[in-house]
């Protein structure tokens, strides 16, 4: 289990570090960015920022649910066997 846990942890790792550019907007804020680039600005890495940003946040939510999820589904497991013990 940890081992597969480490697996994922690391492709993870290289996919964040080894980033490419994203293209991943409209043509008007594309063709703005562009613009605004060939003309010394930086507004299109930081349009490329925000969408990155939007796009982790239903990630990060489902995530720590699903995580909460987990944890209370073991405890309460956990006391299911305790208190089947004690009646015993």
């Amino acid at each position: 289990m940890k081992r597969k846990f480490l697996m994922v942890a690391v492709v993870l790792l290289v996919l964040v570090l080894v980033g490419t550019d994203m293209v991943a907007q409209c043509p008007m804020c594309k063709l703005s960015a562009e613009t605004n680039l060939q003309g010394g600005g930086t507004a299109g890495r930081g349009l490329n920022k925000g969408i990155l940003y939007l796009l982790s946040m239903p990630y990060l939510i489902f995530g720590f649910l699903g995580y909460t999820w987990f944890k209370n589904r073991k405890r309460l497991e956990y006391n299911d066997e305790v208190s089947t013990e004690m009646e015993n």
